[in-house]
């Protein structure tokens, strides 16, 4: 017989553990009972007026997973990290920057001599009987003032549009390569990208119209006339610095050069002769530019002599040698080592700039 918690015939045949296996799928766990949407009454509720059995339970409010929230947590901080890098990102022109580089306004105003041109062997002789025999020799005669802060630029910020001012008048108007060769890279590197299109097409096409004169940019002989005879070239001149708004600095530089020139080699003259050219040029920098190291050159106004009028000095310079002269007539006498402005187009070279030898 079986035991009284059996069934009448005993446990059936094939199941080891008993008869409540059989039922253990449908045996619910206490979380499956709470989250039931329907609930049975009490049999102490039923009692009381009940008509139905059972009741509606209200939805379990659940929270958001860990994991969800760190998901919207990390999408707020990448759309918020979009947002700003798209008003401040790195590209953006600066605020601060300057209006767009000026077209380079030029005049070339060659200086005929009134006589023959003197010469001498000895290159030191002419020097130290000029208006140039206490100048410096090379770089050395562009000395840097010193720099003063202004409203919105620093003392560095002033150096710094100083010292490529100066660097620009040294290659254009130092560098033996550029004086008498076809070298004009170390002069371009140094301008605004703004002014590089009239630079090129001023090399690429002359013309004596204001705004294309290769000489205009620097100093370069005509090579098959003349050379070097002595390369420390004479210096004298300044260099000064104002700001004209608060995004923009102006470097005025006003410097003579002098060269000691003979004839190229094959045309016969041993004398060397001086030749003189004084450049005043007027630099702006923003501040990008001080940054790149690179010139805003806007006005280049430049005295050269002794050169013949009737020879075109747009392209390059021809000077007159040791013992050549000139055609009579032209203008009064133009004197370069003086401080004031010509307004001549062709001038006279001033008797007393010449060596007297």
């Amino acid at each position: 017989m079986g035991g009284p918690g059996d069934p009448p015939e005993g446990t059936p045949e094939g199941s080891p553990g008993g008869g409540e296996d059989e039922y253990r799928s449908v045996v619910f766990d206490e979380s499956f009972v709470r989250a039931a949407r329907l609930q049975e009454f009490s049999a102490q509720e039923r009692m009381a007026d009940h008509a139905p059995a059972v009741r509606r339970r209200a939805p379990l409010r659940r929270g958001l997973s860990r994991q969800a929230l760190v998901l919207v947590l990390l999408i707020a901080v990448a759309f918020g990290t979009a947002i700003y890098m798209g008003v401040r990102h790195p590209y953006q022109t600066p605020a601060n920057s300057g209006p767009p580089a000026e077209p380079l306004r030029m005049t070339v105003i060659p200086l005929a001599p009134q006589g023959t041109v003197p010469g001498a062997t000895d290159p030191e002789y002419l020097y130290a009987h000029s208006p140039a025999a206490q100048f410096r020799i090379g770089a050395e005669g562009i000395p840097l003032p010193a720099a003063r802060r202004t409203a919105h630029f620093s003392d560095s910020q002033v150096t710094n549009a100083l010292s490529i001012a100066k660097d620009y008048i040294v290659r254009s108007a130092l560098y033996p390569d550029v004086l008498t060769g076809d070298q004009i890279r170390p002069v371009r590197v140094l301008l605004d990208p703004e002014q590089l299109d009239q630079f090129d097409q001023s090399f690429g096409h002359p013309a004596a119209d204001g705004r294309h004169a290769p000489t205009g940019w620097l100093v370069r002989f005509d090579a098959s006339q003349a050379e070097l005879a002595d390369r420390r070239i004479r210096v004298q001149g300044t260099l000064q610095a104002a700001e004209t708004d608060s995004a923009t600095l102006e470097v005025t530089a006003d410097h003579t050069f002098v060269y000691a020139l003979r004839a190229a080699e094959g045309e016969g003259a041993a004398e060397a002769s001086l030749f003189t050219v004084r450049r005043e040029l007027h630099f702006r920098f923003d501040r990008e530019d001080l940054r790149l190291r690179q010139a805003q050159l806007v006005v280049s106004y430049v005295q050269a002599g002794p050169l013949s009028c009737a020879e075109d000095s747009t392209n390059r310079l021809h000077p007159l040698l040791a013992g050549q002269t000139a055609k009579e007539g032209g203008p009064a006498g133009t004197d370069p080592y003086a401080t004031g402005g010509a307004t001549a187009l062709c001038g006279s070279l001033a008797v007393g700039s010449q060596p007297k030898v």
